[in-house]
């Protein structure tokens, strides 16, 4: 498989020395073995959005084969994804990457694999802001509801990459519900129940907004500022239909 010059530099980037780096040699092949540059990569060699890339592809695998398949609709959704922000390169790219990564999963076994990955997302933890990890988090969250139905086993599996990543269980609980439309729903995305006082709702409106705002990734580049200006609007709406319940 053809590797391009702006892959190549994420690879050389802050994703070749750890086990996010160890597990894309593996899928990519021995691009890693045989690049003296990649070897010696440092932080300042840092390639934000082409690590933001690879990351999604490794927790991507991991959240389509929760269930124990690998649905078209689910695959089409990171087909469009890639296409959408990375370009058609990215999406035949990646496409084939994450196909190898599947092999990979089944070479290792479930509870190795599981393993390999809470370390991928150790490194990704370490690397990347709070902020982009969410948005991580919400791109996670969409292919897992690409099907219109999300399994136990892909909550499972959200669950579990949030808080290697960490991230929490209750911010993965917040995503599910971003496109919901009832007030209980709403509560959700802003991870207060229906009892809590005006002020902890603001409070938590706050912080959610804070840590949701689009300015935070926009190193990611524009298109991806563009999906958090998106899941922006979705936790306004959110706020809007709780305040308005409350006379607020």
């Amino acid at each position: 498989m053809a590797i391009s010059a702006k892959w190549i530099g994420g690879i050389i980037g802050w994703v070749a020395g750890g086990p996010l780096g160890a597990l894309l040699g593996v899928a990519i092949g021995s691009l890693f073995d045989s690049s003296n540059k990649a070897k010696n990569a440092k932080l300042e060699d840092l390639n934000p959005r082409d690590g933001f890339l690879l990351s999604f592809l490794v927790l991507s695998g991991y959240i389509i084969k929760a269930d124990g398949k690998v649905l078209d609709s689910e695959m089409e959704c990171v087909r469009q994804f890639l296409s959408r922000n990375f370009g058609e390169s990215a999406k035949t790219q990646g496409e084939e990457i994450l196909r190898r990564l599947f092999a990979e999963q089944d070479k290792q076994g479930p509870v190795k694999y599981k393993q390999t990955v809470a370390r991928c997302c150790g490194q990704i933890s370490q690397y990347m802001n709070y902020s982009e990890r969410l948005q991580l988090l919400n791109f996670l969250v969409g292919i897992s509801q690409a099907d219109g139905h999300v399994d136990p086993s892909e909550i499972e599996a959200l669950k579990e990459c949030a808080l290697w990543m960490g991230l929490s269980s209750a911010d993965v609980d917040s995503m599910l519900n971003l496109k919901g439309e009832t007030l209980e729903e709403a509560y959700k995305v802003l991870g207060v129940s229906p009892d809590a006082t005006d002020d902890e709702v603001k409070k938590a409106y706050r912080k959610l907004a804070l840590d949701n705002h689009p300015d935070r990734v926009a190193a990611l580049g524009d298109d991806v500022r563009k999906a958090a200006e998106k899941k922006f609007q979705e936790i306004n709406a959110a706020k809007d239909k709780v305040f308005k319940a409350r006379g607020l």
